[in-house]
């Protein structure tokens, strides 16, 4: 632990101050970058997770030094006890409902907002974190946490445009064009593991899609499958889920 940090692990009006400020610019960086995708929950809405669950943290640590001092006395005759760790558990549990808020699940089978409920779990944890004064762990986790969103995830699209099978939502015209689809696949060697047809339900004129889940290999592209398929006639619309 790094001793300089001592004084501040105290709890008083200083370390109050310091430690909601901590968690304001922490969950502020970390929803910056959800802010930048333009995701449901971002600059703003992560600083206010980070800063209530710290205060959550100051409070428990509040309430174990009253009981173990000024009211010492009070607490043995009734017999009560506190546990630090009850507030914040009950803040880890509530922020479940608030990320449950961000997760959707469109009409055509993705599942979208995960990324950010997750940051904002860990956000209310960091914020737990700092408010019972284990600076460390906040700022090893935010630095952490910056690294995932910000290195990690060019990785993770790097390794998406590589990968052996992708899923594909294609809105089309009719059979025919479907006959074709599935002739461009057989030309270009790759394998359907997977098809699920459907009606579109966000078009008006409700034109048939279709989910296919495609084994690529290395000698094609995402970029250019995708590029084939809507060059088809009859394909109105393709994107990868």
């Amino acid at each position: 632990m790094l001793t300089a940090l001592d004084p501040l692990r105290q709890l008083n009006f200083a370390s109050l101050l310091f430690r909601l400020a901590l968690a304001m610019f922490f969950g502020g960086m970390i929803g910056m970058e959800r802010e930048r995708k333009r995701r449901p929950a971002g600059f703003r809405t992560y600083m206010l997770v980070c800063l209530g669950a710290t205060l959550a943290g100051i409070v428990s640590q509040y309430n174990f030094i009253m009981l173990s001092t000024t009211f010492l006395e009070t607490a043995k005759e009734v017999g009560r006890t506190t546990d630090v760790s009850r507030i914040g558990a009950k803040v880890i549990g509530g922020i479940g409902f608030l990320g449950a808020g961000t997760v959707i699940v469109t009409g055509r089978q993705e599942v979208k907002g995960l990324t950010t409920a997750a940051g904002l779990w860990v956000a209310a944890i960091i914020g737990i974190a700092i408010g019972s004064g284990f600076y460390e762990g906040g700022i090893a986790t935010t630095l952490l946490v910056l690294l995932a969103e910000l290195v990690f995830s060019r990785l993770e699209y790097r390794i998406l445009a590589n990968a052996p099978e992708i899923n594909l939502y294609i809105e089309y015209r009719d059979r025919v064009t479907l006959d074709e689809l599935l002739r461009l696949y057989r030309e270009q060697g790759l394998k359907v593991v997977n098809l699920e047809i459907t009606r579109s339900k966000g078009s008006e004129k409700h034109n048939a899609c279709a989910i296919f889940t495609v084994r690529m290999d290395r000698k094609h592209t995402v970029e250019g499958l995708l590029r084939d398929i809507i060059a088809l006639d009859g394909v109105f619309q393709v994107e990868e889920l």
